[in-house]
């Protein structure tokens, strides 16, 4: 095993979350009784770039292309991220008409919507083509494969060099990432700029978001090895914002060596992140305590509050909380059905769980005691939309960082 980033072979392993199937793989009833391939979870830190990444890679094909069910998100909070993204982007780029933007696993279109809207020329690539479906269906124009040499010349060819590139959630689900390099390059103009937007791997380790990590999620991003890598690639890092999305995201602009000067942030971060010990091993060793002690309390919980009598459910089925469940073994003893907005998986199991997926509407029907958030991400926001399950006496309870009743 070697670091996809910087090709070290020196990583140490850090955290194990034990075996599970890939979290975005919802069983419908027909294949509930069908034997599921289940895969390590496991995190190893670079010891020569820092990079924090997964030992067990599965194959993309399995993971995307196995009637993918992941829609970006609609909630409010989540477009009016999409919409900052393309404004901000817009305007630090100024962007024109004539320009092409190319998003990168650009899922339904969200974002790209944001940038047609104001005013340039969009195109996205998915390799789902479930997915891929609904965005055209949005009128985004998607080209359904994964994103390498041969697509970013064939996109080259019939519609210019992209002006910017952009990957959300993308590029620490790629494990090949000089590859993707050499396609950015060749899509890129000369002037061009690559954004990508991650979770910042500082907010998981502080906030304890363990339950980001499954196996789409190959590499836990912090910008120390990742200004090496670009370097390595002929790109310099020009600029970093950090936003709330997803238990709090980074969001770094990148471009050829000597096409924009870069801003103190840039700096102000390596160093934030050396001065944290983000790589150390003790740094992280403490994280992995700390995640075995939240399983731990979770577990107290919901079995004393069974004990009691209490039904629980769950709300949302984001691919983090089939990490939680299957981590922690929360399954249908514990939670009679856990709800979900997005119709793609409503009427399957949760993967490894076998937990029924409903619509949100079986929460006011049955009104169990306590509904366990399992998208913590945008708690402020469904529990607001929830808020008569919380006015006729229902409660939730928020796993990450500690778990604790919200009533």
């Amino acid at each position: 095993m070697i670091c996809r980033m910087c090709k070290g072979a020196a990583l140490r392993k850090f955290l194990d979350l034990g075996s599970m199937p890939p979290a975005d793989q919802f069983v419908t009833a027909a294949r509930l009784r069908e034997p599921i391939i289940h895969y390590p979870l496991e995190v190893f830190s670079c010891l020569d770039c820092g990079l924090a990444q997964l030992g067990c890679v599965v194959a993309p094909e399995i993971l995307y292309q196995d009637d993918y069910p992941y829609e970006s998100s609609t909630t409010l909070s989540g477009r009016a991220h999409w919409a900052e993204f393309a404004e901000t982007a817009v305007a630090m780029l100024a962007l024109r008409s004539s320009d092409l933007v190319v998003d990168i696993g650009c899922n339904v279109g969200v974002l790209l919507e944001a940038f047609r809207a104001r005013g340039t020329r969009i195109l996205g690539v998915d390799p789902a083509a479930n997915i891929a479906e609904i965005a055209r269906q949005r009128g985004v124009n998607t080209l359904v494969d994964f994103f390498d040499v041969p697509v970013a010349q064939r996109i080259v060819a019939a519609n210019g060099q992209a002006a910017a590139i952009t990957a959300t959630n993308v590029f620490a689900h790629v494990d090949d990432l000089d590859a993707f390099m050499r396609a950015a390059g060749i899509l890129l103009r000369q002037d061009g700029t690559l954004i990508i937007e991650a979770p910042y791997f500082q907010n998981l380790i502080d906030n304890l978001e363990y339950d980001t990590i499954y196996h789409e999620h190959l590499s836990y991003l912090s910008l120390t090895p990742l200004v090496s890598f670009f370097r390595r690639h002929g790109f310099a890092v020009f600029d970093v914002q950090r936003r709330p999305i997803h238990g709090g995201s980074f969001r770094v602009f990148t471009s050829r060596v000597g096409v924009r000067p870069a801003t103190a942030i840039v700096d102000e971060m390596c160093h934030a992140e050396a001065w944290a010990g983000l790589h150390s091993a003790d740094f992280l060793d403490r994280f992995a305590a700390q995640v075995a002690t939240n399983r731990r309390d979770l577990v107290w919980l919901l079995q004393s509050l069974k004990h009691e009598g209490a039904r629980i459910a769950g709300v949302s089925a984001p691919a983090k909380g089939m990490t939680l469940l299957n981590y922690c073994r929360i399954g249908p003893e514990t939670l009679d059905f856990v709800t979900e907005k997005a119709g793609l998986k409503i009427g399957r199991y949760t993967p490894g769980t076998a937990i029924p997926v409903v619509p949100d509407g079986e929460l006011f029907r049955t009104q169990p005691d306590y509904a366990l958030l399992l998208a913590w991400n945008f708690a402020e926001e469904i529990m607001d939309n929830l808020k008569s399950y919380r006015q006729a006496g229902g409660k939730f309870i928020l796993p990450i960082p500690k778990p604790r009743v919200v009533d």
